[in-house]
């Protein structure tokens, strides 16, 4: 087995890191407030974006990789040329740190979640959407579902929220985890939810009910709609994983 490769990449935590579509680039966020793009596989320091004032939080980059958004304990979320790292965009909700951002799959709306429990969501050329105020604690994680209609919220507390997209209705909660949610996934075009949960209990991967066929055994037997079913997940230690299906 190889080593890994390692090299000082921030004067602080790193806190996200993503490659590029084409696995040219690796793009990091620290807690130093820089942003970096590195060579693969050189690892040379490619370029370095100043701008946030505070630790980076979370990244995103478009689907057709031409727009990168971060977000920052100073409370804004930037939008930036990719790779070029020009800044295009500062956005603000309220003055609160933002822990997380995301991109929508279509390509119009960033969606960043912020400590306070609101969500904001806007246009990539930097127009308001809207603003949720989705729970009284932190946000760690937010997700717009595929086709657009809908944007799940979660962070402190053990619920998953869903909200209508762009009337702000809440459409209903998921429930199950026994602490604070991590980080959303849509999976299977939107008809399927991975969601990660940090937790004290042992590692493991539990798979939920089937939204398909209802089974809820460790390893339900695969039904139809719904071809495989997950049973098990390689998580870190003191995480938890929870399926459940959107349909």
């Amino acid at each position: 087995m190889n080593d890994p490769i390692t090299f000082v990449a921030h004067s602080s935590y790193v806190v996200g890191l993503f490659f590029s579509r084409d696995g040219s680039t690796l793009v990091s966020a620290g807690m130093d407030s820089k942003i970096k793009f590195w060579s693969v596989p050189a690892w040379n320091c490619l370029r370095t974006l100043d701008g946030h004032e505070n630790s980076v939080n979370g990244l995103a980059l478009s689907p057709d990789g031409s727009t990168l958004a971060s977000g920052s304990t100073d409370a804004t979320v930037r939008l930036w040329s990719f790779p070029g790292g020009k800044e295009l965009h500062v956005l603000g909700d309220r003055k609160k740190v933002v822990s997380c951002v995301q991109i929508s799959a279509d390509g119009r709306w960033v969606a960043a979640g912020s400590y306070g429990g609101r969500a904001a969501l806007w246009t990539l050329a930097g127009e308001p959407v809207v603003a949720i105020k989705a729970s009284e604690q932190n946000l760690s994680s937010v997700a717009v579902s595929p086709d657009g209609r809908s944007l799940a919220t979660s962070g402190l507390g053990s619920d998953i929220l869903i909200w209508s997209l762009p009337d702000k209705r809440l459409l209903g909660t998921l429930t199950g985890h026994d602490t604070a949610v991590g980080n959303l996934t849509y999976l299977n075009g939107g008809r399927r939810w991975r969601l990660w949960a940090t937790s004290r209990s042992s590692a493991s991967g539990t798979p939920r009910a089937c939204g398909n066929c209802g089974s809820s055994d460790r390893t339900p037997p695969a039904c139809e709609a719904s071809p495989s079913h997950p049973t098990s997940l390689p998580l870190p230690s003191v995480a938890k994983a929870r399926w459940s299906s959107a349909r």
